[in-house]
């Protein structure tokens, strides 16, 4: 059945509260609102003990998600923005992705936070922004990152069964675009890369919306072109990434996310590394505040156009 990524996100928190006893959902107007997008829409109807509306607090939410998870609950934490998880960065970082470690492994935080991310609805500056590289770089949180209403309903629950702090970084700007998902319960695995399309002439390494832009580029060209999808950001599945470019001998990696200092650096990186030896460039945001000026927010991401002029002059090159 056909859903879109705001119906699948939200049948899959219906299926798991219903499956997993320990789960339950917390975040600013997430219970009689539904969220801010729509995501938890008529949950607290059939769970009204287990759909919790917060304060204003990020923090707050993030610490107590946090000591409910260590005494035995799931909690699923709504994020409004993600750019409000600068305020929960101290429960999130110092605590909850350190606890196992400092435990000695006797200790572990199963909880997920779900954080609506990116550009391309005219948020402005503080309601726009990429930050999967930012946690990325901690060690002891998962961070995922699905381009698709299918990845997103099956990453979530995979994220709920896992022991770990799990980071779902939803691109916003697709919370509307649709693709037939199952109805029944099923798990998106977590590290496991996915070639969304084969090809022969360069590989595209594309992340979130940046995954559509790239199947656009591919509809537009004769050239024979590989998309992969990292799908999880950390930790990254290096050996689907590799094996598609030596297949290919050229790639592009696209990030919605600033490209200094980005993700897209670390997979080139791994990549030289892994001994690719043929041509990588790299396309992501610019290094700016998102506008609200939607001519301007457009053309601070990567946009097909230029993805399209990139291709081209990879290919002439020898």
């Amino acid at each position: 059945m056909t859903k879109t990524y705001l119906q699948a996100v939200n049948e899959g928190l219906r299926q798991i509260l219903t499956t997993i006893p320990e789960s339950y959902i917390l975040g600013e107007d997430v219970g009689t609102y539904g969220g801010g997008f729509g995501a938890t829409k008529g949950l607290v109807a059939d769970f009204p003990d287990r759909v919790l509306d917060t304060p204003i607090s990020e923090a707050a939410i993030t610490g107590v998600a946090t000591g409910s998870a260590l005494l035995g609950k799931r909690p699923i934490l709504e994020i409004q923005f993600s750019d409000f998880l600068t305020v929960a960065i101290d429960q999130l970082v110092n605590e909850a992705a350190k606890i196992h470690f400092l435990s000695n492994g006797e200790q572990s935080v199963p909880m997920v936070i779900r954080a609506a991310s990116g550009s391309g609805t005219g948020a402005s500056s503080q309601h726009s922004q990429s930050f999967e590289n930012w946690f990325a770089h901690v060690p002891g949180l998962i961070v995922v990152m699905p381009s698709n209403a299918y990845d997103a309903k099956g990453l979530l629950v995979a994220a709920v069964k896992n022991n770990n702090p799990v980071l779902i970084f939803e691109p916003k700007s697709l919370y509307k675009t649709a693709m037939p998902v199952p109805s029944e319960l099923y798990e998106v695995p977590i590290g496991q890369a996915k070639v969304v399309q084969s090809g022969c002439d360069i590989t595209i390494i594309a992340l979130g919306r940046m995954v559509e832009v790239a199947k656009t580029v591919a509809s537009q060209t004769d050239i024979s072109i590989e998309i992969v999808d990292p799908i999880t950001i950390s930790p990254l599945d290096s050996e689907t990434l590799v094996a598609s470019a030596k297949k290919t001998g050229k790639v592009l990696i696209l990030t919605e996310a600033a490209k200094r200092s980005g993700i897209s650096g670390e997979i080139f990186a791994q990549l030289v590394e892994a001994g690719f030896s043929g041509a990588i460039k790299r396309l992501g945001g610019h290094f700016m505040p998102v506008s609200a000026a939607k001519s301007v927010e457009l053309a601070q991401v990567p946009t097909a156009k230029e993805v399209l002029a990139t291709i081209g002059t990879m290919m002439e090159e020898v």
